[in-house]
């Protein structure tokens, strides 16, 4: 008996090559565990450098646990793609943290131990209208020495910092040292005693947030020396401060430190001279400086110079009597007058300013200087002598001239400097900085007021704050960033995962032009058919204005069939958005379900066809 030779051997290729590839299959896996592969078009997965160093750094483990409920989020579409796209990053992560990051996915359900323990962490329960759900989606972190730190919810409208914020509690986990920064100012901004009131006072509010969240210690003005130990050095209207504590502060900045400091031209906080006259007090100099440090790192400041701002003035009320006015030295910035793309100013809505300085580049200046909150372009400079000669800001409003020209009343400085002191020396005198300096600079002191930003009131014995702006979370924020060490500064803003309907945008935003241009065309012809009736009113002879004549009873006609035919465009204008709209969404839905199959079988096809021509031409 012959056997099918042919077929015996063709069976064993068969089985050889499933041999080989479930062998390919087990050698890839073990060669590739752990490997992956970012294909997303802002790289969304692909962890900054500064994450990466972080991470690598990590001694012992730490703990993160992402609190979700999944079930409470099914009506919320948004939230559960972002919780997609934070449980993927934490994923990531801890790949890269290997065995430094353990990871734990909890789902809390309603009455449960999980929701207790999300509870005690920090995390917020947001309630669900009137079903009584509520929604956890934060994260909880702990290490090995009984630090903590939480996110408490997250936010989708902050998905440019979510590594941030990410990489920023593991750092704290990592090193959990209460941070310490060291504040030398000339004003009195902690708690003091008032002999005028013969009682001791809080200090400012600025003071005690701080306190509550850092290690602060009160550097001297007359300091030789900074403490090696401090974080950030925080000055507050450095003025009158001798060369040796100039140059205290500039060795602190070559060695590494980290600076933020408040100048000013006109420091309002700043207390008039005992024994003074009051009148004569409001002419002091109440300007701050940096002269020797800013002119050795390129930065022009004048110290006799403060900001005028028309866009962004402030109503105040001069006296009790009479309307408010706006102060264009006293100076409102929103969101659109802030970096969004730094973390210090990103996510802040309002700011307060009052008789702030700016900062700009020196020619040949060697760093690089970031605006992290400007002026409106319709400003002006001043001297500051002005603000002492009347109480009545429409003065400088006289010859007020906008230059077009954003100030920039707070910046960043980044980049290699030099020593404001080259003559001096020592063993361990710096003559430029080991690494790149990292500084804040704020052109008011005035900013870090109560009068600005908080209110206050006593609550059975307890201080309660009320912020009506910003300005606290600026400056935590400066410090906070600060604080961080290189590679957390280094974790820059990012894309958000949720791509922007591009093509709808636009549609809207031309179907919006034409709208409004509609809506002008009504107003005119409105604005039109008053002034004719106003004319042929005031034409009758007959005395009677209550009775319309038969002219504008035509007028009166002829404008609303024209009022009627333009609301009949505009809902035309609406009505062809809408189809414009549907149109796009019919073709997408026809590309992403019968496209691809489409494209697929016609594929098929060409392959069959070229398979049986060959096949034909071999025959």
């Amino acid at each position: 008996m012959k056997f099918p030779t042919k077929k015996l051997s063709t069976g064993a290729a068969l089985v050889a090559l499933a041999i080989l590839f479930l062998a390919l299959v087990v050698a890839t896996g073990a060669l590739f565990r752990g490997a992956r592969l970012d294909l997303t078009g802002r790289k969304l997965y692909t962890l900054t450098d500064g994450t990466k160093a972080i991470l690598s750094k990590i001694e012992e483990p730490i703990n993160l646990t992402f609190y979700y409920s999944e079930e409470a989020a099914r009506d919320l579409p948004q939230i559960r793609t972002y919780a997609t796209r934070v449980r993927e990053l934490l994923e990531e992560m801890a790949s890269r943290a290997g065995s430094g990051i353990r990871l734990a996915v909890i789902d809390p359900q309603p009455f449960s131990e999980d929701e207790d323990r999300a509870t005690a962490a920090g995390l917020q329960a947001i309630p669900l209208g009137n079903s009584g759900n509520t929604l956890f989606f934060g994260l909880a972190g702990t290490n090995s020495t009984d630090g903590s730190a939480a996110i408490p919810f997250f936010q989708p409208d902050k998905e440019a910092f979510l590594e941030y914020d990410i990489a920023k509690l593991v750092s704290s986990l990592a090193n959990d040292k209460r941070p310490s920064v060291g504040v030398l100012s000339t004003l009195q901004m902690g708690p003091s005693f008032d002999p005028q009131l013969g009682r001791p006072t809080e200090g400012w509010v600025i003071d005690g947030e701080m306190r509550k969240l850092f290690d602060v210690k009160r550097v001297d003005e007359r300091a030789k020396e900074i403490d090696a130990g401090i974080d950030v050095l925080m000055l507050v209207h450095p003025r009158g401060l001798s060369d040796d504590t100039l140059y205290a502060i500039d060795q602190f900045v070559l060695r590494g430190g980290r600076l933020l400091a408040f100048v000013d031209p006109s420091a309002e906080a700043q207390k008039p001279s005992d024994g003074g006259d009051p009148m004569m007090a409001a002419l002091d100099d109440k300007s701050s400086d940096l002269p020797a440090l800013f002119k050795a790192w390129g930065v022009h400041y004048d110290a006799k110079r403060i900001v005028l701002d028309a866009d962004n003035a402030v109503e105040v009320r001069i006296q009790q009597n009479r309307p408010p006015v706006r102060h264009p030295a006293i100076i409102g910035l929103s969101s659109a007058d802030m970096n969004q793309d730094d973390i210090v100013t990103a996510q802040l809505g309002s700011v307060n300013f009052s008789s702030a300085g700016y900062f700009s580049l020196a020619d040949g200046a060697s760093v690089k200087m970031e605006p992290l909150a400007q002026s409106s372009p319709v400003s002006s400079t001043a001297d500051a002598s002005r603000l002492g000669l009347s109480p009545d800001p429409a003065n400088l409003y006289d010859d007020f001239s906008p230059s077009g020209e954003r100030y920039a009343l707070a910046v960043r400085l980044s980049g290699k400097l030099k020593t404001a002191f080259p003559d001096r020396s020592g063993d361990k005198h710096l003559a430029e900085s080991t690494q790149d300096a990292n500084i804040i600079l704020v052109g008011d002191t005035d900013v870090l007021t109560d009068r600005l930003w908080a209110q206050t009131q006593q609550f059975f014995g307890q201080r309660v704050v009320n912020a009506f702006a910003n300005n606290g979370d600026f400056a935590i924020n400066a410090v906070d960033n600060l604080i961080g060490t290189s590679d957390l500064i280094a974790v820059r803003t990012r894309a958000s995962g949720t791509l922007p309907f591009t093509t709808v945008e636009a549609l809207k935003a031309k179907a919006d032009a034409r709208f409004r241009s509609k809506e002008q065309e009504l107003e005119q012809q409105l604005s039109e058919t008053e002034r004719k009736l106003t004319e042929l009113q005031a034409a009758r002879k007959d005395g009677n204005s209550l009775s319309l004549t038969i002219e504008q009873q035509n007028e009166l006609l002829r404008f609303q069939d024209e009022k009627l035919r333009i609301r009949k465009e505009l809902r035309q204008v609406r009505r062809e958005l809408d189809e414009d709209i549907q149109s796009l969404g019919k073709r997408l839905k026809f590309i992403n379900i019968a496209g691809m199959p489409l494209l697929l079988t016609i594929g098929a096809l060409v392959f069959v066809f070229i398979r049986r021509r060959n096949s034909g031409s071999a025959a």
